[in-house]
């Protein structure tokens, strides 16, 4: 069973810096499409970017050239690094996998979420 778990969430100013991790256990990393989502309050949930196994990456325009999502096998990690954060992407951000060869129509792996407030 696969299982996922984010870190790294915090309160930081505009302008500033976090550094998301999403350790994986229960499975092999390395054939898992990796990706995070985020939802803010009273908000749908909302692909933020995705990681292919073949290191291919995706970003949803509001983030793009601001975050860089980036993956360590070795590790069993995914990261997300978001740089020039701005207050409307405060949100829960959520870590998930699918595996590759399978599609996300196949099972899809949630972790448990952690909290981003961009504020001054």
């Amino acid at each position: 069973q696969v299982q996922l778990v984010e870190s790294g969430g915090g309160l930081v100013q505009p302008g500033g810096s976090l550094r998301l991790s999403c350790e994986h256990s229960g499975s092999r990393f390395s054939i898992l499409t990796m990706g995070w989502y985020r939802q803010a309050p009273g908000k749908q949930r909302e692909l933020v970017s995705t990681i292919t196994t073949a290191d291919s990456t995706n970003y949803a325009d509001s983030v793009k050239d601001r975050f860089t999502i980036s993956r360590d096998n070795a590790k069993n990690t995914v990261y997300l690094q978001m740089n020039s954060l701005k207050p409307e992407d405060t949100a829960v951000y959520y870590c998930n996998a699918f595996y590759t060869n399978i599609g996300p129509s196949g099972p899809r792996y949630w972790g448990q979420g952690t909290q981003v407030t961009v504020s001054s």
